[in-house]
């Protein structure tokens, strides 16, 4: 059954679609690979990630007119990302102005070397260090 389907993309509503596309392409190194505008439906799709649509898992960001606040619950975790040197990585985001909600260690329990960041709507993004 694994064979007949293939991870798309996640889907998250923003509060200003400029300034989410420039967090994930400019700090985290996305690329947007294709906006879509639908007026009649009113909001406007941004899909960003590192590769194709075709090969690579990407992110949408969906930006709703006239919505400037979303509420995220408690059901959503969180991103994750790997990067192959964690401590470099997090003191280039801060520098850039990034949200670093959970500094460089070992997860709780274990050893795997984890930081959370947050995007500009609040979105939890983990960093898991991947060598």
């Amino acid at each position: 059954m694994s064979g007949e389907f293939q991870y798309l993309h996640t889907m998250i509503r923003v509060n200003d679609l400029e300034e989410s596309v420039g967090f994930y392409t400019k700090l985290l190194g996305m690329k947007e690979l294709r906006r879509t505008d639908v007026p009649d439906g009113k909001y406007t799709l941004a899909f960003v990630g590192y590769g194709s649509e075709k090969d690579h898992t990407v992110l949408e960001l969906t930006y709703n007119y006239g919505t400037d606040h979303y509420d995220q619950g408690t059901a959503f975790g969180h991103l994750a990302l790997g990067v192959s040197d964690i401590k470099a990585t997090v003191e280039k985001l801060r520098a850039a102005g990034a949200k670093i909600a959970r500094e460089p260690g070992p997860v709780k329990f274990g050893t795997t070397v984890i930081a959370f960041i947050e995007d500009p709507n609040g979105y939890k993004i983990e960093l898991i260090e991947r060598h």
